[in-house]
């Protein structure tokens, strides 16, 4: 052998070596990234889960409210129902009375 194969032998190991090497560099990097991108991507999902339960929750208050009110509301409507029939009820006697 002489001494250009030898050197041409030499330098394909180092060759395949170094793209062994930085193959793995890079996929040790890659992962990183792909593991912190997937880190991010899982904090805005919660993120964005936390806001939508806080705004459901915040409809499910308002509507507890307005059930409260509509119950209050049939109360009154009842209570105004009731004198009305009572004041009903006087006029047919005044009514009777005055014939």
């Amino acid at each position: 052998m002489s001494g250009l194969e030898i050197f041409l032998t030499a330098l394909s190991v180092v060759s395949t070596v170094c793209a062994i090497a930085f193959g793995y560099a890079a996929f040790n990097r890659n992962r990183k990234k792909d593991t912190s991108d997937e880190g991010k991507n899982t904090g805005v999902m919660l993120t964005e889960i936390g806001y939508i339960k806080s705004n459901t929750d915040s409809i499910m208050r308002k509507q507890e409210k307005q059930d409260e009110q509509h119950l209050r509301v049939v109360e009154r409507l009842s209570a105004v129902e009731s004198s009305a029939k009572q004041a009903h009820h006087r006029l047919d006697r005044l009514e009777q009375k005055g014939e």
